[in-house]
């Protein structure tokens, strides 16, 4: 499989779990901090999940306006919402694994046409593809 790239970023984290990322442009610039869960002391700070339920759930909205603007699809509107939920823990073969809940909100279009349109979401979504067979993703419709 290959991709045209059309942009790139990069980030460096330093100190692991209780350190600090931020892109090498400059325009995010974070504390991390290890959650009581895992054996932190529930500092202040972010964690690599809550990064990557905030980076799924904008691109999965991302993804259904770009569904609706091929046409065939429900229009996606202005107050739609995408949770994710990341959950992290150790899987069974060895090691540890994540598991990932998305809660779409699309007030006033019907259930069938609003999951359709997640379905297709879903698809072509960059997040999704990327944990497609490798995590387990649960997508639900409010």
């Amino acid at each position: 499989m290959s991709v045209n790239v059309l942009y790139s970023t990069s980030a460096r984290a330093t100190g692991g779990r209780e350190g600090r990322t931020a892109t090498l442009d400059g325009a995010l610039d974070l504390k991390l901090a290890r959650p009581k869960e895992l054996g932190g002391t529930g500092a202040q700070g972010v964690n690599p999940e809550q990064l990557f339920a905030a980076g799924y759930s904008a691109c999965f909205l991302s993804a259904m306006q770009f569904v609706a603007s091929q046409g065939g699809t429900a229009k996606v509107p202005a107050d739609a919402t995408v949770t994710a939920t990341v959950g992290i823990g150790p899987r069974s073969e060895g090691g540890f694994g994540l598991e990932i809940a998305l809660a779409v909100s699309l007030p006033g279009v019907e259930r069938a046409a609003a999951e359709a349109l997640v379905e297709k979401a879903h698809q072509v979504c960059p997040y999704s593809n990327a944990t497609r067979g490798n995590i387990d993703v649960k997508l639900s419709v409010a």
